[in-house]
């Protein structure tokens, strides 16, 4: 037991520190347990086999699919429509859509959805984004507690219950928990939110509404760092593909565009020689070229390659402001925010690839309220963090569509056509539907029923291919699942699990199963305050199965319990990716989700403790 509770200990320092990925650490705990000896080694790896794992794989699929046929975004702009410029009315359907999608998707790939809808919204309607970003996040998390879908927790209880002997959840069996949560979250968030309006100019971050490309480029003063180069027929670079020359590494600068010199003055005028620069570029005597960086280092750059720097005076570069109002027929530029789970953190710029996958550079990044835009290649992209990305609009709704790890704010598909395939979401729909339908009147079990579904997204054309499907899925939390679901059975093995149920009882025991009730929300609450949420429903579900056992009571009050106030844990930007997806483009503090998130958790806390007795009887 002393070695089991070290390392579990040790696991949550190190999640706490946050250095290393949440996987990482989960792994790393698995082995501890296998080298020490408490776990055998098929006891180990019997996590990778566990149907929760297996149906997180296939939601993620189920809920790309969803995304790329335009589903989802059809359904939510058409009902969000309907407001018009209602505040209150807009408010309510934004709750209800984002509990709506989060009750069949990730929370995550929710409130990435509707980011860019809700900021469309209110700027037409003259409304604050910020009233309405952290509750639209907050009703993507209280989504995963309306179905047997919903969110990861949920799927855990359901499994340890069925484990332990006990009748699994149907589909809808945790819909009322969802219902409340929902309807109480909306007549206090909607008197809370003033907070967030009121103090918006005192904390604006520049980023409260979507940007036009013009509006971007003054926002990052990109004419500051952006300068022309006349090519020189006789100069060594003539002729060769850009990426024999190695500029990025050698110089520290980009080659963004590449025109004729025809084309007049202006960057990035509409031209059928106006093209972006790419690895296949070859450059020709006659061109003028676009590059960012340091004005040192372009200098150095024209000068050793025999090539003449067209803006060579301060007066001049001064003045470029004025001479980039740019028309953005065919090439733009937007920005993206980089999700919390994104494969992107801790990379730097110019290992993103890009460049490489969409035809897209990154010309800045904006970290809280400071501008990166110099040497931006080397620049590691943290969570959070907005890029400022430059290519043809196709290109940047081809990322927008099928880049997992970030999403584009604001209306790119009204400046070019978008990609998506719309002519499958029926097909998507009625795949969505039959799932549902075999779950709920119990016609399959749901591994085989939600991985059945994945499959005809597929086989059906709801991805362009079969590599599109696997990019949906997260395996950073497929694989922190499989590994973390052994500590659990470590923590059986060994009478952890015992000897915790016996502090709780000898200590609150005696008040009555209302008191455990609360002690059980009040723990996880706390617990995944600094650690995932999954994480604290795999540790304290079996104990509460375990504690409701040796009262003779049923553990169902007690494993909602612990999955609610694990799933709404809403006082912190970091609990939840929803939380940390808004704090940036809200232009969010720390504070702000203590004073709204706070509160409205001690709420949920003494509703859920009273309710859940009624509504699933001890």
């Amino acid at each position: 037991m002393t070695i089991t509770l070290t390392i579990l200990f040790v696991t949550a320092g190190l999640f706490l520190w946050g250095k290393l990925r949440s996987d990482v650490v989960a792994l790393i705990a698995l082995l501890s347990l296998a080298v020490t000896g408490i776990l055998s080694p098929a006891e180990a790896i019997a996590g990778f086999a566990n149907p929760i794992v297996l149906m997180l794989a296939g939601l993620f699929v189920i809920s790309g699919a969803i995304n790329q046929t335009g589903l989802a975004k059809t359904l939510s702009t058409k009902l969000l429509n309907t407001a018009k410029k209602n505040e209150l009315r807009l408010f309510t359907l934004t709750m209800i859509v984002a509990a709506g999608l989060g009750s069949f998707m990730s929370n995550a790939g929710t409130a990435a959805l509707l980011l860019p809808i809700v900021f469309s919204m209110t700027r037409e309607a003259d409304l604050s984004a910020r009233r309405f970003l952290m509750p639209m996040a907050f009703s993507a998390s209280m989504g995963g507690m309306m179905t047997l879908i919903g969110t990861p927790p949920v799927l855990i209880i359901n499994n340890v219950l069925i484990e332990k002997g006990y009748s699994g959840l149907g589909f809808f069996t945790v819909f009322p928990i969802g219902f409340i949560l929902l309807l109480a979250g909306l007549f206090f968030l909607w008197n809370s939110s003033n907070i967030l309006k009121k103090n918006e100019k005192k904390r604006s971050s520049g980023f409260g509404e979507a940007k036009s490309p013009t509006e971007l480029m003054r926002e990052y003063q990109l004419s500051e760092n952006l300068f022309r180069i006349k090519m020189n027929p006789k100069s060594s670079i003539i002729g060769l593909e850009l990426r024999e020359l190695n500029i990025t590494r050698a110089y520290n600068i980009s080659i963004l565009e590449i025109r004729t010199q025809s084309q007049g003055t202006g960057a990035f005028f509409k031209s059928a020689q106006h093209k972006l620069a790419d690895a296949d570029s070859v450059l020709q005597g006659d061109d003028i070229i676009y590059v960012t960086g340091a004005f040192a280092d372009v200098a150095r750059f024209a000068s050793e390659n025999s090539l003449t720097l067209m803006d060579t005076t301060q007066a001049e570069i001064n003045k470029k402001a004025a001479a980039f109002a740019m028309k953005f027929d065919d090439i733009g530029i937007a920005e993206a925010v980089v999700l919390s789970s994104s494969k992107l953190v801790n990379k730097s710029v110019k290992e993103s690839g890009f460049r490489n996958r969409y035809n897209v550079n990154i010309l800045g990044i904006k970290r809280k309220s400071e501008y990166l835009l110099n040497k931006v290649q080397n620049e590691k992209i943290l969570s959070g963090d907005s890029l400022l990305i430059q290519g043809t609009w196709t290109h940047i709704d081809e990322l927008d569509n099928e880049e997992s790890d970030l999403v584009v704010v604001g209306k790119p598909s009204e400046e070019a056509s978008k990609v998506m395939l719309e002519h499958k979401a029926t097909t998507a729909a009625v795949i969505l539907v039959v799932m549902v339908i075999a779950i709920l009147f119990n016609l399959l079990t749901p591994v085989v029923a939600i991985l059945a579904a994945a499959l005809l997204m597929i086989l059906l054309g709801c991805f362009r291919n079969v590599e599109a499907a696997y990019n949906t899925i997260r395996w950073q939390t497929v694989v922190f699942f499989a590994a973390m679901i052994p500590m659990a059975t470590a923590m059986d093995k060994t009478g952890t699990f015992d000897r915790i149920t016996e502090v709780v009882l000898n200590s609150v025991g005696n008040y009555g199963p209302h008191a455990v009730l609360a002690s059980f929300y009040f723990g996880a609450l706390i617990f995944t305050m600094f650690v995932s949420n999954a994480t604290s429903v795999i540790l304290f579900a079996p104990i509460a199965i375990q504690t409701a056992q040796d009262m003779n009571i049923s553990p169902y009050p007690f494993v909602f319990a612990v999955a609610t106030a694990s799933v709404m844990c809403l006082a912190s930007p970091y609990a939840s990716p929803p939380n940390s997806l808004v704090m940036s483009p809200g232009g969010y503090s720390f504070m702000d989700y203590v004073k709204v998130g706070l509160p409205l958790q001690l709420i949920y806390m003494i509703i859920m403790v009273l309710v859940l007795p009624l509504i699933y009887p001890f």
